[in-house]
């Protein structure tokens, strides 16, 4: 059925503004909507697209409007901003999300399932308890120190000592009092920690594609499952370089008048997925170092021998993204 219409959607966090267009590409009608008005609302739209940025809750409502017979599309927000006219504010973001998703080039970002954003929320949750544990080691690190006891900044040396410096009689009792209490939070994060791999590992264990990225090097189940619950469909790149691209780890380009100018890499797109792949190639860099040479495979030399005439940062950024052809 042809669609008749595009709709442009802004999520905000108190009100939801719309922008409605003709066939044409004529704005028709104009809201902005409490978000109870605004459900009311939607339940009564024709069958039509469905444009909102790629933000907080935008997949849920992705599968929403696609639940009721819209074709929702989800669009990066760097992608938006060139079709904004004017100043900033709801109803020129959704006019702009609404003249974008018309776009025949557009690229769109694929709709999470409910599965692959419950298996994120364990890496969310893991990563946010791994930066309170370490917030934790260098507050009592710093603490310490104010007492004349200096401790080398391993998070093993630092837990390892904590059952003697609670009785350290240069400790003041309040201080001790407060090791003792830094040392349960430390054992409550531990235990959620080693609950949130274990919900990891079993994604990584039972997800064919998390299954046949675990095959590369340098990719354990951590990265495994968070790749394959980010990556709906690995289909939409069409090589692998494309991937690296969406990725963040291609160089910027600066090109003009035929003449190719290569920058930084560009830094765009998921964080953590690509933080989590480039600390695996670091680790599989290192490791090829260590490896005597008639052992190592020949990617393992490739990479010992890269590493050996260039700054080691760029040989770990290559093993993850394809190079410029």
């Amino acid at each position: 059925m042809e669609q008749l219409t595009t709709v442009g959607i802004d999520l905000g966090k108190d009100v939801i503004a719309t922008c409605v267009l003709d066939v044409h590409g004529a704005v028709i009608e104009r809201r902005v909507l409490r978000r109870g008005a605004f459900e009311r609302w939607a339940e009564q739209l024709p069958s039509c697209t469905v444009a909102m940025e790629a933000c907080g809750s935008a997949h849920h409502w992705g599968r929403w409007f696609a639940a009721r017979g819209h074709t929702a599309r989800l669009i990066a927000g760097e992608f938006v901003v060139p079709f904004r006219k004017g100043g900033k504010n709801d109803t020129a973001d959704a006019e702009a999300i609404a003249i974008a998703a018309r776009q025949p080039t557009m690229r769109f970002v694929p709709i999470k399932t409910v599965d692959q954003q419950a298996i994120l929320v364990w890496h969310s949750v893991r990563e946010g308890w791994k930066e309170e544990r370490t917030a934790l080691l260098n507050r009592v690190r710093g603490l310490l120190a104010e007492f004349g006891i200096v401790i080398g900044r391993s998070s093993d040396r630092l837990l390892m000592a904590l059952p003697e410096l609670t009785e350290d009689p240069r400790l003041p009792d309040a201080m001790r009092a407060m090791l003792l209490q830094a040392r349960e939070q430390f054992v409550a994060l531990h235990a959620r920690l080693a609950r949130c791999d274990a919900q990891i590992a079993a994604h990584a264990g039972n997800s064919p594609a998390a299954q046949r990225a675990s095959e590369l090097l340098g990719v354990g189940p951590i990265t495994a499952s968070a790749l394959a619950a980010t990556v709906p469909d690995a289909k939409v790149f069409k090589s692998g370089r494309q991937f690296g691209a969406w990725l963040g780890l291609t160089p910027r380009q600066h090109s003009s008048g035929g003449r190719t100018r290569l920058g930084r890499i560009s830094l765009r797109g998921n964080v953590y997925l690509r933080t989590l792949l480039i600390q695996g190639a670091r680790s599989t860099l290192q490791a090829a170092i260590n490896t005597e040479p008639a052992r190592a495979s020949r990617h393992r030399l490739h990479s010992s021998a890269r590493c050996s005439r260039d700054n080691p940062g760029r040989p770990i950024v290559a093993m993850r993204a394809p190079p410029h052809p």
